[in-house]
């Protein structure tokens, strides 16, 4: 049996579509996943140093490492609706002067990619786990954040302050789905495990699409944000037709990514 060296997220998107290879209810065809959960950037530190066959990546890291890895066609988070929300502590303002603090939830994120896109020299960036951000406006103690996961549906009962939706932003200049994150694996690994692996990937996502109920549990154990209402809300942004298979849409998604950063090479997509 050949083992597989996983990183992912625990955010809901993730749990819920690995829920069947975490609980043993799919066959694996060979394969044993070793999973260790992390928050998004940490996952990304990780990557970069080596750790992980197949892990949940920021698709900025992704951009930063194309030389050594492949995007997988399967597990990506990318679409309409689904950025980053950039948070104000007060009304009416906007990043305007380096006296004004953002906080970001990783320098290998994409949501710190797309603020310093936007919004490039405008504030003094400080970055910290994506959980203490929406924490750290309400107590006054940053100007602006970029708020990711669940807390795109929590954001105005915080009383926070929206400045712009980073996600529409990219849309509106582009047209097409915002990438956010997605499955690499390392070029090292053997090309027939990768194709085996995207198989019991994508069986997983479709058996947590057929029975969502079933993985409640999964994505309660690891979740910032408990309400199972919420949870769906999350699962139903995330997890997508994208999510299934990039397809041509996907792939020109991550182009114009590439044509906007300065990546030594430009990611490519595994061909299963």
């Amino acid at each position: 049996m050949s083992v597989i060296r996983i990183g992912i997220s625990t955010c809901p998107n993730d749990t819920f579509a690995f829920d069947a290879i975490l609980r043993n209810e799919i066959d694996t065809k060979g394969l044993r996943f070793e999973f260790e959960f992390l928050d998004i950037e940490q996952l990304n530190e990780r990557l970069i140093a080596g750790d992980f066959d197949i892990a949940k990546t920021s698709f900025a890291a992704a951009g930063g490492m194309a030389n050594e890895t492949w995007v997988l066609p399967v597990g990506s988070a990318l679409g309409f609706g689904v950025g980053p929300l950039l948070l104000a502590s007060h009304p009416h303002t906007i990043p305007a002067n380096s006296n004004q603090t953002t906080l970001c939830p990783g320098c290998h994120t994409t949501a710190n990619w797309l603020f310093e896109t936007f919004y490039p020299k405008t504030t003094n960036v400080r970055q910290v786990v994506f959980s203490q951000i929406m924490p750290m406006l309400i107590d006054r103690e940053a100007d602006f954040g970029v708020c990711i996961h669940e807390g795109r549906f929590v954001w105005q009962s915080q009383g926070l302050y929206l400045v712009e939706d980073l996600g529409k932003r990219w849309e509106s200049e582009t047209g097409l789905p915002l990438p956010l994150g997605g499955l690499v694996a390392r070029r090292s690994l053997d090309r027939n495990t990768i194709h085996t692996a995207c198989q019991v990937i994508r069986d997983s996502i479709r058996m947590a699409q057929v029975n969502p109920d079933q993985t409640l549990p999964t994505m309660r154990r690891f979740a910032q944000e408990f309400d199972d209402r919420v949870l769906m809300q999350h699962v139903e942004l995330y997890v997508n037709d994208w999510t299934i298979d990039l397809g041509e849409v996907g792939r020109n998604s991550l182009h114009a990514m590439s044509v906007r950063s300065n990546w030594a090479s430009p990611i490519e997509v595994f061909d299963v």
